[in-house]
């Protein structure tokens, strides 16, 4: 069902809560919004707070964490965390920890385990697109082929949640838009740094990749993940604008800056068996927002559940789970960044549904949902602490190394 909040929608200044003490780890719970009862704030650096709270949800009381982040401040930004290669993982306070980072979440699902193919190596690497300080470090894996919930009506693996380089944040989709020439052919460009190729495709892979095999790029199929690898496969290293080398079989291996490895399957593969060690190659790639509102600076996979302050159609209601989100108001200005504590799957969690929710409750007026479960984990840094501390209760009580994350900065402190 697809419905307003917008009668009942909480003011952004919270009401203190009369007499109310709801105990909670670290403190009482002081204040009080739509469904949602607060802890004290704490800044962290001017424009950046963070807060407890806590969330009624059916099936019982969530427990929460929340970041806080004004866009309009000029000392304050926001960009990917992640391990400097897209093939990589990282647990959320080590990539905070390594970026100087005042506060984090995870953010994208990821390639974590590769069951399906056997003897096929997972690679790590997340599923949407990624920007990281206006570089654009890959593109989106096909719908079917991607890792998490099933996707709400209208959504694709393309959507992201990212900030403009004027400094608001804004739902998008980026599309790769790309080619393969040489001479007078001209191939189109389908893949860009994922692990998963759409079928008859021409992927490129650049030194942002990492060392992790390419193999797993062949597997499935635009209907089922766990149909099987391709058998028709070609690759071409283009070094310096030409062709050097030529395998009929995925590489690993690092990738040198200013090469790029071509990968194609079934008549993607046919297409590049054409291109000779020797023969000038020029491959171009932009990831190109749908929406025509400019590029992004930053730019992280997600999948929408609140637009407009509406929660999409079809969103998931019956499985209560850990959840992270994302999500901004006050015109794409104000940035939210939550994380629930890990301990949900026992009874305690949200469904996507009521995820929206609380993304509403919280004061945004469009979210995203983003990887859950055991990878939901929320650092913050205190004012003069040498490293950040993680917030939130992760599954097990150990963090999970991730794929990427949202990583919030500031230069006063």
């Amino acid at each position: 069902m697809n419905r307003r909040w917008g009668r009942v929608r909480p003011a952004i200044t919270v009401v203190l809560a009369l007499g109310t003490l709801l105990a909670g780890a670290g403190g009482a719970v002081a204040a009080t919004g739509k469904g949602v009862r607060y802890a004290p704030r704490t800044t962290l650096a001017p424009g950046v707070d963070y807060r407890r709270f806590d969330y009624a949800g059916s099936h019982g009381t969530a427990h929460g964490h929340l970041l806080t982040v004004d866009l309009r401040r000029r000392d304050v930004s926001v960009d990917l965390l992640y391990p400097g290669t897209v093939a990589g993982r990282g647990t959320v306070s080590r990539l905070a920890d390594a970026a100087h980072a005042v506060a984090g979440i995870n953010a994208d699902f990821f390639h974590m385990s590769e069951t399906q193919h056997p003897g096929v190596p997972a690679t790590g690497a997340p599923v949407g697109p990624a920007v990281a300080h206006g570089r654009q470090l890959k593109s989106a894996v096909p719908s079917s082929q991607r890792f998490g919930p099933s996707l709400p009506p209208g959504t694709t693996t393309e959507n992201v949640l990212g900030i403009g380089f004027d400094r608001k944040a804004r739902l998008d989709r980026l599309r790769l838009v790309g080619t393969v020439r040489s001479g007078r052919s001209t191939l189109p460009l389908r893949g860009f740094n994922q692990y998963a190729l759409p079928q008859n495709g021409v992927g490129a892979y650049t030194a942002d990749w990492g060392a992790a095999s390419r193999r797993r790029a062949v597997c499935g199929s635009d209907v089922r993940r766990a149909d099987p690898c391709g058998r028709n496969t070609y690759e071409v290293t283009v070094r310096n604008g030409r062709v050097t080398r030529t395998a009929t079989t995925p590489g690993r291996g690092a990738i040198p800056p200013g090469t790029v490895v071509l990968l194609g399957r079934e008549d993607g593969a046919r297409a590049l068996r054409g291109l000779v060690p020797g023969r000038p190659v020029v491959v171009r790639s932009r990831l190109l927002p749908v929406s025509r509102q400019g590029d992004l600076r930053f730019a992280v996979g997600g999948y929408p559940i609140l637009r407009d302050r509406t929660p999409l159609a079809g969103l998931e209601n019956g499985t209560a789970a850990t959840r992270t989100a994302a999500g901004f108001g006050n015109d794409g200005r104000t940035l939210y960044l939550m994380a629930l504590d890990g301990n949900a799957e026992s009874g305690a969690g949200l469904t996507v549904r009521e995820l929206a929710g609380l993304m509403y409750a919280l004061g945004t007026d469009a979210a995203v949902n983003l990887d859950g479960g055991g990878s939901s984990t929320l650092v913050t840094r205190s004012p003069g602490a040498p490293r950040v501390t993680v917030r939130n209760h992760p599954t097990g009580g150990v963090e999970r190394a991730v794929a990427n994350g949202i990583g919030v900065f500031t230069t006063r402190r």
